[in-house]
């Protein structure tokens, strides 16, 4: 697979109102993640940390590149076992375990060429950034996207429902939910983004998409981002991670291998 150069930041903060940081991140390219420990659920800091763990030791140990949904498939079920394993604290509520939310970009090879494999399982998000135009690739998982899919809410009411919290497919649950997986190549994304609910419940894209427009150092839109969340509140941890393409460059032959 062609050389990728990239360039990234992250950002993460409690908030204003919680007590923990419940999200967790990893930016170890070419593996980028963001976790959302489920709010109110037994250690869901565990569980974002275990998610950032298993993804960790995908970018240490390397990967196959043109296998990528079959390995981050396998990930997401040593993430389920372990975090479904991990002792429940005995105070909170029976039936209640640790959860978390999970988006993930990897660089793969799509038909001989670089591109991203971008995965979604919960409400964290995932944006791109192509020719100056923000579009979400992800789609939630919540009642509220789904009554909006129905037609039953419309879309710029979804902030002020009341089940706008309740997610539909997680990590931890009873059973390992199926993930979202999309295939973007690296000429469709001059920037990605991923971010928990605490910037993208706070920060209205046509708001996410000022700020990044704003800020070419990714680390720096990264922090805004962060900035701007708890600007407009701060209720909940906010973490977001910035990724540009910088270029990419054909693989180097070595002499041996049929090359010129």
């Amino acid at each position: 697979m062609r050389q990728v150069e990239l360039l990234h930041g992250a950002a993460t903060d409690v908030g204003r109102v919680r007590q923990v940081n419940e999200d967790a991140y990893l930016v170890a390219a070419p593996v980028f993640v963001v976790a959302d420990g489920m709010g109110g659920h037994a250690d869901g800091s565990v569980a974002s940390r275990i998610v950032v763990e298993e993804f960790g030791r995908l970018a240490t140990t390397g990967y196959d590149a043109t296998r990528g949904p079959d390995t981050v498939a396998e990930v997401l079920r040593v993430c389920q076992d372990r975090i479904t394993s991990h002792p429940v604290d005995p105070s909170v509520p029976l039936g209640r375990t640790p959860g978390t939310t999970v988006v993930a970009a990897l660089l793969v090879e799509d038909a001989g060429a670089p591109a991203w494999l971008l995965v979604n399982l919960g409400d964290s998000r995932i944006y791109r950034v192509s020719r100056g135009r923000l579009q979400q690739v992800s789609s939630d998982h919540s009642v509220v996207q789904e009554l909006i899919d129905a037609g039953q809410l419309r879309p710029e009411d979804a902030a002020q429902h009341p089940d706008r919290h309740v997610i539909t497919r997680a990590l931890g649950g009873p059973r390992l939910e199926e993930a979202d997986y999309f295939v973007l190549p690296l000429a469709g994304a001059d920037r990605l983004l991923l971010c928990s609910d605490g910037v993208s419940g706070l920060v209205d894209d046509e708001g996410i998409a000022q700020v990044l427009g704003a800020h070419p150092d990714p680390q720096e839109a990264a922090g805004a981002l962060v900035a701007a969340a708890l600007a407009a509140g701060g209720d909940d941890n906010a973490t977001a991670v910035v990724v540009d393409v910088v270029g990419w460059e054909p693989e180097q032959r070595t002499s041996g291998d049929g090359g010129a």
